[in-house]
């Protein structure tokens, strides 16, 4: 990056996905994003913005939430607004998790998953989830500081836990 490239700004998670069949239980995916300080940066996240929270200086928030995917276009949507979070932040992973209610799911058993990463009219990344259909979660991508602004690492990697396991644990390195 040139010393005027102001890098990766303000970022728009958007995630979609068709409702369950009649006479089925609602299928219901959540964003889920953790933030990983500079002295642990693949340790526990340092706080984690889901359906129910946002970041405490409101840098990162939930749009639009679904419960059962019955959205016209991008059923959830999050803002991450990485050019006014705390410098002590240096990494923020980006995921998915399905919520285990009434019945165990996997990204096999939901209709049309889809993600899109983008930063104004530009997309990062967009993609679905056919190479994790087994995994209950998974991280779609991460965002790393580097000294001339934020650069985005894209890559599907999927989990098999629960919400609250994967919320614990996304941001850990993970060897193949």
């Amino acid at each position: 990056m040139s010393g005027i490239n102001k890098g990766i700004r303000k970022i728009e998670m958007a995630l979609k996905w068709d409702p369950s069949p009649a006479g089925q239980a609602a299928t219901d995916l959540d964003i889920v994003a953790a933030t990983y300080l500079a002295s642990d940066p693949s340790g526990a996240p340092a706080y984690v913005v889901h359906f129910d929270s946002r970041s405490p200086d409101g840098t990162i928030y939930l749009n639009r939430d679904s419960k059962d995917g019955k959205g016209f276009g991008w059923d959830e949507v999050m803002t991450l607004e990485l050019e006014r979070l705390d410098a002590r932040y240096t990494r923020v992973v980006v995921g998915v998790v399905i919520q285990q209610h009434e019945a165990h799911r996997t990204f096999v058993s939901v209709l049309n998953p889809a993600f899109r990463i983008r930063e104004g009219y530009t997309v990062l990344d967009e993609d679905e989830f056919g190479d994790v259909l087994g995994a209950t979660a998974a991280t779609v991508g991460e965002f790393v500081r580097e000294p001339d602004g934020w650069t985005f690492h894209q890559g599907v990697q999927g989990f098999e836990d629960d919400p609250a396991t994967f919320t614990r644990v996304m941001g850990q390195v993970r060897h193949s």
